[in-house]
């Protein structure tokens, strides 16, 4: 067996392939014999279309159970899988595409796993070494410009195993799947360990709180982001009893609110597991699955995971190596050191071992689980009319962690900035609010303090 990370997954499938993969809400199945079959169909179809390994494949699509497939067979033919948001606009995607020069771009899976069916069968998966390309995450920096985090077969397959031992993930377990597959979390994080264990996993299209109810009756394991447990808390037909067939809920992607961790105990009689990850290295540390789980905190480093503070002080910049550490940026060699990656998250480790991140250094907006970098926000509401300066801060907000807000120097309509910036940025990415100042605070050498911003709007939406 090669290195290749379609190999380790598959041979980890049930020895009965008619046992369920995916369990839809309208009742419908697909079982693990249907998906290897559609895989290697597609995996056909992307050889016959001039996919070679190491070719990047593209795809921008909805969330359904062919794109999980088209992600499998382009690791078995040996291609570099980019998963692209399905809320990017036209604009954003004419970037990554120039960048990463895809052989195929796919925007329709089930067209494209159905045309695949009449394709020959690649039979065998294409040898991969560890160190070969599997995936390009591309992940925007604080420029504006977007980078391509390169991952390869060795770090994914390394992040999935230690994962799937730190979970305790076993074939008894069902899977609640509610995440978006354009991002690691939903992608590598769930689909791993399910794959891992021939789990089956409730399919669900995107986070509805009905579903998602009726999930957890026939689900193990749930994963989301904080803003799906402030959801389901918002919701009365949330109990103790509704969540009495769970073993696992694990939140991660955004900082969960101790307030929000507190009242999911008092619910539902169990603690969330919170972990802590990134594009550039998938998951960094976990909360103990049998042991005690304390609120703000993420945990420990993984097994083979190598974590220290910045600096040599308490408080600093993590910065971490490893087996799943990604190998650098796409085309970007300048930007790749080599040894110790510095995330750009503050944070401490206590006596304990348990890391605390504290936030981000170059004022980082997570939000809703998605990573949004001002500058990108800045760039578009600078060239608006009446626009002298603006600044894009992160403010606490009790659904999505943290909430996009501009800061404007200058005058303007606000509603209708709003839409400006929608049309040409992913709706999570486009400010939530506007406010019109004189002046930016600003340091002894010119620069905006955005401390004092957050600090001044930090009430907002409290």
């Amino acid at each position: 067996m090669s290195d290749n990370l379609y190999e380790l997954l598959a041979s980890r499938f049930p020895a009965d392939r008619g046992k369920p993969c995916f369990l839809m809400s309208d009742g419908g199945e697909v079982s693990y014999g249907q998906l290897e079959e559609a895989v290697a169909r597609t995996a056909g179809l992307l050889v016959s279309r001039g996919v070679v390994p190491g070719d990047r494949v593209a795809m921008q699509v909805e969330k359904s159970w062919p794109a999980v497939a088209i992600y499998l067979a382009t690791l078995k033919a040996g291609a570099v899988f980019l998963p692209l948001n399905n809320a990017y606009t036209p604009s954003e995607i004419e970037y990554f595409l120039g960048d990463a020069e895809p052989r195929l771009f796919i925007q329709d899976a089930p067209a494209f796993v159905g045309e695949a069916a009449d394709a020959k069968p690649l039979a065998a998966p294409v040898a991969r070494s560890a160190d070969d390309l599997a995936s390009i995450i591309y992940t925007s920096g604080t420029t504006g410009r977007s980078k391509g985090a390169m991952l390869s077969h060795g770090n994914l397959a390394a992040n999935a195993l230690a994962l799937h031992e730190a979970w305790g993930f076993t074939p008894d377990d069902v899977l609640l799947h509610a995440l978006p597959i354009f991002h690691v979390h939903g992608l590598f994080v769930a689909l791993h360990c399910a794959f891992l264990s021939g789990a089956p996993m409730v399919w669900l299209p995107k986070f509805d709180d009905a579903h998602v109810l009726a999930g957890l009756a026939r689900s193990t394991v749930m994963m989301g982001v904080p803003t799906f447990y402030t959801r389901l808390l918002a919701n009365p037909g949330f109990t103790r009893e509704s969540a009495a067939h769970m073993r696992l809920f694990v939140c991660g992607s955004a900082p969960l609110l101790p307030t929000t961790f507190a009242e999911f105990e008092a619910r539902a009689g169990m603690r969330i597991l919170e972990r802590y990850g990134m594009s550039e290295a998938v998951i960094i540390t976990t909360n103990p699955l049998d042991g005690e789980r304390i609120a703000g905190s993420v945990g420990y480093p993984l097994p083979g995971v190598d974590l220290r503070i910045g600096g040599g002080d308490e408080t600093g910049v993590i910065e971490i190596k490893g087996p799943s550490v990604f190998g650098g940026y796409w085309r970007m060699p300048e930007k790749t050191a080599d040894g110790y990656f510095i995330t750009g998250d503050v944070g401490r480790r206590d006596p304990d071992g348990r890391v605390w991140i504290s936030g981000r250094a170059k004022d980082l907006i997570i939000s809703g689980g998605y990573n949004v970098y001002p500058k990108e926000i800045e760039l578009i509401l600078d060239e608006m009319e009446g626009v002298a300066e603006s600044a894009v801060i992160g403010v606490p907000h009790p659904d999505f962690g943290e909430a996009v807000c501009a800061v404007v120097m200058g005058q303007g309509d606000e509603a209708a900035m709003i839409a400006m910036a929608r049309q040409n940025l992913a709706a999570f990415k486009a400010p939530k609010r506007i406010f019109f100042v004189e002046d930016l605070p600003r340091n002894a050498m010119g620069k905006v303090q955005k401390n004092l911003l957050r600090q001044r709007y930090a009430d907002t939406f409290v």
